[in-house]
């Protein structure tokens, strides 16, 4: 499996944003996420990291 979970940074701590991210798009200055099981987010920031062994993306709002 290659999916990820999404962060977003609050107060300078990581907050759960979306479990199981499997696709990841930058839409006009927006991020658009889906995850495995067809939810989908649209988040209004920038991406900060991305670990693909943690599994891991960290997003940065603007």
């Amino acid at each position: 499996m290659c999916e990820a979970n999404a962060y977003i940074i609050k107060d300078g701590r990581e907050e759960l944003y979306l479990e199981n991210v499997d696709i990841m798009k930058p839409e006009e200055g927006k991020i658009f996420l889906k995850n495995l099981f067809g939810e989908q987010k649209v988040f209004e920031g920038e991406l900060q990291e991305v670990s693909l062994l943690q599994h891991k993306i960290v997003l940065k709002e603007k």
